[in-house]
């Protein structure tokens, strides 16, 4: 590898997720995230829809899998995404609770004891473990667990 190319940032792209149902999935993260459709296919056996936000496409849908998310499973452990503040958490918090999502904790909380950062931590339609968090606002909440970070044992 030469050092040009050792020296690039590397960030990551967008996202591909594996689900059930494309257009109940594609619905709730357009509702959750406020996504766009950038691209999709209906055609049987190729469904799929590309969400992202100014033209920059964010994350991918497949409609490949059946059942539900394992977490006992080797792969994705949890999806997270960044907001500005803890009120803006909160406000994904309440959209959720309005779509029916399971919360993995009561609230928002912080990631582990003493830390400001935290968020919420809920399913999307097939299980999948999903975060909203803020980078701060969070510490006055109790953290969930004692001894490790709460995204990492839920």
């Amino acid at each position: 590898m030469s050092t040009a190319t050792q020296g690039r940032a590397l960030r990551t792209g967008h996202v591909g997720l594996n689900v059930s149902e494309i257009g109940r999935s594609g619905e709730f993260y357009r509702e959750v995230f406020g996504l766009e459709v950038v691209a999709e296919s209906r055609e049987e056996g190729r469904e799929f829809v590309f969400l992202g936000r100014d033209g920059e496409l964010l994350l991918t849908l497949w409609q490949q899998s059946e059942g539900l998310f394992e977490t006992a499973r080797p792969g994705l452990h949890h999806l997270s995404f960044e907001v500005g503040s803890v009120e803006e958490v909160r406000e994904h918090e309440e959209r959720l609770r309005g779509l029916g999502a399971r919360f993995l904790y009561e609230g928002v909380v912080p990631h582990g004891e003493g830390a400001d950062s935290g968020g919420v931590f809920f399913e999307d339609p097939d299980g999948i473990r999903l975060e909203i968090y803020s980078p701060t606002g969070a510490g006055e909440a109790q953290a969930p667990v004692s001894g490790v970070p709460s995204c990492g044992f839920f």
